[in-house]
């Protein structure tokens, strides 16, 4: 990147301010947009996290049913084995061997109520996993709303300021172009310092224009002269005089 050398602090400092302006002229796009951007976002990151959420809400859904399918197979199976045991007992030809049946019988109806139990409370279960679905489908509904509203606020903001953005982006590059790039570090510095990125300041009524500090009179004749680039000595801000840049 080529840098001017022969630049006198005068041509610096006008460089430097011209693109402040142009920088705080893109600021107060960014302010008209507010949080918009960053709502937008987190949203867009919180449907991610719900949609998760209810697919995997959904499989534990289906392994349920899953469940409660497989106990009343195992129901089934045992009444049909009663129904067996029961029919072989008219044919039993020993004690021992109606003992052994009445046994069987009696494991087979343990089975169904172990199988119904174990159904109950996996159906319990169930009827709370389908409140935590619908109440996820209900904020999912919920935040879907928020963002398609949010979204058309920010278009209708990007659409407004969307040509001077580009414009004042274009300005702002060129004109860094031509900023020393040590001069041009301390600048992006300072200005991500400060929430209202003020980097370079005019001497307002004798105090900072940015902090509001005073300024000893001998230092605002300096910086009237423009013999050296001067820094505020309370918040760092690059200082102008009061009419810098009228004539522009």
């Amino acid at each position: 990147m080529a840098v001017v050398k022969e630049q006198s602090i005068t041509d610096r400092l006008k460089l430097l301010y011209a693109l402040q302006k142009v920088d705080s002229k893109m600021d107060e796009i960014g302010i008209l947009k507010g949080e918009l951007p960053i709502e937008v976002s987190d949203l867009e990151d919180e449907i991610i996290g719900l949609e998760t959420k209810s697919n995997k809400m959904d499989q534990n859904l289906a392994d349920i049913d899953h469940d409660i399918n497989q106990h009343k197979s195992n129901v089934k199976e045992s009444e049909a084995m009663i129904l067996k045991y029961e029919k072989q007992l008219d044919n039993v030809k020993n004690n021992r061997e109606f003992d052994a049946l009445n046994k069987e019988i009696e494991l087979q109806k343990l089975e169904i109520q172990l199988s119904q139990k174990k159904m109950k409370e996996v159906e319990s279960t169930k009827g709370a996993k389908v409140d935590a679905k619908d109440a996820i489908y209900a904020k999912l509904a919920q935040r879907n709303k928020d963002l398609a509203n949010k979204k058309v606020e920010l278009s209708k903001i990007i659409e407004k300021t969307e040509k001077e953005e580009v414009k004042l982006l274009k300005e702002s590059e060129k004109a860094r172009k031509d900023i020393d790039q040590r001069l041009l570090s301390s600048y992006d510095k300072i200005r991500k310092a400060y929430r209202n990125g003020l980097a370079v300041v005019p001497v307002s009524r004798g105090a900072c224009g940015g902090c509001f500090n005073r300024i000893p009179p001998q230092l605002q004749i300096e910086i009237g002269v423009m013999k050296k680039i001067i820094a505020c000595e309370h918040c760092g801000r690059v200082l102008v005089d009061e009419n810098f840049g009228s004539e522009d």
